[in-house]
C-alpha cells in the first residue's frame, strides 16, 4: 500500500475547495424542479458526451422517457440488453431485438452507442453454467460470443465494456465465483480484449469496474493490469469508473481515482453514475431538501472533478445509470431511493442543476 502511495502522487493530493451549493432548511418530500424556459440541454452544454443507460422497453413504450433521452443525452449505454443472459439466452441463439432498438434510436438521434458488456462473472444464462469442455472449448465459446455480438454492431457501436468487474475489493482477480477464470485462468481478461480487437478494430475497448473511489487496492490492481497490457501489447483504449456512489462518499477518494486512472493516458469514462440517498434501505426515509442538496453537491463535485482532472483528449464522457428515479436499479434494491437527475415523472431535479454547474464552473 505504501509503495502504491509513493508511485502515484495523486493519492496524496486531493482537489478540494469547491464552492458549496446553498443548503436550504425547508423540508420537502418532492425534488425541486429547477427547469427554466429556454434552458439548454446537457448535450448542448457539455464539452464531452453526456449519456445514460437505457431500457429497451421504456425506450419503446414510454414517450416521456424517450423524449428526455433525445433532448438531453448524446451517448447511450445498453444497460442489460447485451449482457449474456439477455443477448445469448440459448447456446445457439442470440437475441438482439432489445439492443437493436437502442442502436436504431442512437442512429436517429446522432447519439453514440456504448455496448455493455461482453464478459462478466455475473448475469450469465443457466446454459453457460452447465457448459462443459476443456479450456480450448471455453476459449472458442468466448471468442465466438464476442465476435458475434461485436460483429452485429460493427460500425454502430463506438465503444464496449469488454470486461466488467474482474477484481474484488481487495484487488484480487475473482476466481472462485468467475466462470471465465475457473475455465480459462486469470489471463481470460487479456484474451477477451484480444478477441474484441479482432472483432472490431475501430471500436474503443474499455475495462469497467466499481468502488475504485473507495478501494485503493482495486485501483492499484487496475493500474497494474494496464501496465501489464502495455508490456504484452494487449489492446485497451479506456477505463470505466462506475461511480455508484452514496451521499457521504468522500470526495477525496473520487478525486484520487479519477486522477490516477487519467494518469494512464487512456480514455476515461464515468460509466454508471448514480448517487444513493438510502443505502440503508430505510422504508420511512423522506427525500427532504437537505438530503437533496447533499446529493446535488456530490453530483457537482463528480462532474467538476472529471472535467478538470481528466485531459480533454481523454474525456470519453459521463453516463448516468438510467434516466429517472423510478427506472433505477437502486429503486428495486433499496425500495425507496432517488439517485438520478430526473424524478419519476422525468422532471429535472436539484441534481440536474448541480450537474450543469459542474459542467460550467
Amino acid at each position: 500500500m505504501a509503495n502504491g502511495l509513493a508511485r502515484h502522487s495523486g493519492l496524496r493530493e486531493f482537489f478540494l475547495g469547491f464552492p458549496l451549493l446553498l443548503i436550504g432548511s425547508a423540508q420537502s418530500t418532492e425534488p425541486r424542479n429547477p427547469a427554466t424556459p429556454g434552458a439548454r440541454s446537457l448535450r448542448e452544454i457539455a464539452t464531452f458526451p453526456v449519456g445514460a443507460s437505457v431500457s429497451p422497453s421504456l425506450l419503446l413504450h414510454n414517450d416521456r422517457y424517450r423524449s428526455v433521452l433525445a433532448s438531453e443525452f448524446n451517448s447511450i449505454t445498453t444497460e442489460n440488453a447485451l449482457k449474456w443472459t439477455t443477448v445469448h439466452p440459448e447456446p445457439d441463439r442470440f437475441d438482439f431485438s432489445g439492443a437493436d432498438s437502442i442502436a436504431s434510436f442512437c442512429q436517429s438521434q446522432h447519439a453514440r452507442l456504448h455496448g455493455h458488456n461482453l464478459v462478466w462473472y455475473s448475469y450469465n444464462p443457466a446454459w453457460l453454467n452447465r457448459f462443459s469442455g476443456d479450456s480450448a472449448a471455453w476459449a472458442r465459446l468466448l471468442q465466438s460470443h464476442i465476435a458475434t455480438v461485436m460483429g452485429h454492431f460493427r460500425g454502430r457501436a463506438a465503444s464496449w465494456d469488454v470486461v466488467n468487474e474482474a477484481f474484488d475489493g481487495q484487488g484480487r482477480l475473482r476466481d472462485s465465483n468467475c466462470i471465465w477464470a475457473i475455465h480459462l485462468g486469470n489471463d481470460y481478461v487479456a484474451q477477451a480484449f484480444r478477441y474484441a480487437r479482432a472483432a472490431d478494430p475501430e471500436a474503443k475497448l474499455f475495462y469497467n469496474d466499481y468502488d475504485q473511489e473507495s478501494s485503493l487496492a482495486k485501483t492499484e490492481a487496475i493500474l497494474n493490469m494496464v501496465r501489464d497490457f502495455a508490456r504484452r501489447r494487449v489492446p485497451i483504449d479506456g477505463l470505466g469508473l462506475q461511480m455508484h456512489l452514496r451521499v457521504g462518499t468522500p470526495v477525496e477518494g473520487i478525486a484520487r481515482a479519477i486522477r490516477d486512472l487519467a494518469a494512464t493516458g487512456l480514455l476515461i469514462h464515468v460509466s454508471e453514475l448514480d448517487i444513493s440517498v438510502n443505502p440503508g434501505r430505510n422504508p420511512g426515509l423522506t427525500y427532504g431538501s437537505e438530503l437533496q442538496e447533499r446529493q446535488a453537491q456530490l453530483y457537482y463535485e463528480v462532474v467538476h472533478l472529471y472535467r478538470t482532472l481528466v485531459p480533454r483528449s481523454q474525456q470519453w464522457g459521463i453516463s448516468t445509470w438510467n434516466v429517472g428515479d423510478a427506472d433505477s436499479w437502486l429503486r428495486f434494491r433499496n425500495g425507496k431511493d432517488w439517485p438520478l437527475l430526473f424524478d419519476s415523472s422525468y422532471r429535472k431535479k436539484t441534481t440536474y442543476a448541480a450537474f450543469v454547474r459542474g459542467l460550467t464552473q
